[in-house]
């Protein structure tokens, strides 16, 4: 037996709702939430016995009214009854905590992949007028690759001042988060969607890129009397073998760094001399007397398609390191 003093109010509602048969309780039942439900079907599992005199103190205590005389009887169980008609399998689930709560929607997919797929220049020009530490949040949330390709667009005080911040950066609240991202998905995302031509052009540029140097300057020629719109951007994007000469001391460095000797020897038979010397300057002494040893013995019996095949090689590589920004390509117009 349950002494009346020792009730809770949880356990006092439940009398009343299982001494109300579940006709009744169940329409009642609707209108709890789901805390007070589960407080509900706790307290009604330690009821037991309870007589009528306390039962109807308890009725007076809610000021209902209450008509059926008998005592209460293993709450519990009734309880439980009336909860497993009155409601759905998932509903008693989610009210003792037996299943996880569904997940809440989704808000906007992350927005890190898509800026990794933009011109390092054109985020890195928006990062520029940003706070350095919004520029450290930005940075740190990219791919390692994506991010210094980025950092070489910027100025070096500004680099400096943006890795000092990442390095000490903690982990950022969710809402500064969402704020960046927001801003960022107006400011450089949408502006990319409608303004942007760059994938056009890239893509125009690469089929160029693969005729020789006479054809190439023929096509861009009709394409200018055309009036083709952007074509300033395509020739920004054009590359030939015969332009390794227009690229800066610093960017043939970087760009023969990762070139084999075999490979760079091969693309550099028939060459003019100061093409020729144009390459070998970026190399290292010992790999440049290799090279010219090579050279010195001819290009007898080496198949032109082999030659040919190693220069777009290096091509294809100084276009992709230009991409990635390390360096930028010269001009069609100023290899003329």
């Amino acid at each position: 037996m349950t002494p009346l003093t020792t009730l809770t109010r949880a356990q006092k509602a439940a009398a009343i709702l299982v001494a109300m048969g579940k006709p009744s309780a169940s329409r009642l039942l609707k209108f709890f939430k789901q805390e007070e439900l589960k407080a509900l079907i706790e307290g009604a599992r330690l009821l037991r016995t309870i007589p009528q005199s306390d039962l109807e103190r308890i009725v007076a205590e809610f000021e209902a009214e209450f008509t059926e005389g008998a005592g209460l009887l293993d709450s519990a169980d009734r309880m439980d009854t009336i909860l497993n008609e009155s409601l759905s399998p998932e509903e008693m689930n989610a009210i003792m905590g037996n299943k996880k709560p569904e997940a809440a929607p989704e808000g906007p997919p992350p927005i890190w992949p898509d800026l990794e797929k933009l011109e390092p220049s054109r985020l890195g020009s928006f990062l520029a007028g940003e706070h350095p530490q919004t520029a450290a949040m930005v940075l740190s949330k990219l791919a390692p690759q994506a991010a210094a390709s980025v950092l070489l667009t910027l100025t070096k005080p500004m680099r400096g001042e943006i890795i000092k911040r990442m390095v000490t950066m903690a982990n950022v609240p969710d809402a500064a988060a969402r704020i960046v991202e927001n801003r960022l998905r107006a400011s450089v995302l949408a502006e990319t969607s409608t303004k942007d031509t760059s994938a056009g052009q890239a893509r125009v540029a690469s089929v160029l890129n693969e005729l020789d140097k006479p054809l190439l300057e023929e096509v861009m020629q009709d394409l200018e009397e055309a009036g083709t719109p952007d074509l300033d951007g395509v020739r920004a994007r054009l590359f030939a073998f015969d332009d390794l000469p227009l690229l800066t001391q610093k960017a043939r460095v970087l760009l023969f760094d990762g070139l084999s000797t075999e490979l760079v020897t091969l693309a550099l038979r028939g060459t003019s001399a100061a093409l020729a010397e144009a390459v070998l300057s970026a190399i290292g002494a010992r790999s440049r007397r290799m090279i010219e040893a090579e050279l010195g013995q001819g290009s007898e019996g080496v198949p032109l398609a082999d030659v040919m095949a190693a220069r777009k090689t290096i091509v294809s590589t100084t276009i992709r390191l230009s991409r990635e920004g390390a360096f930028e390509l010269p001009s069609t117009q100023n290899a003329a």
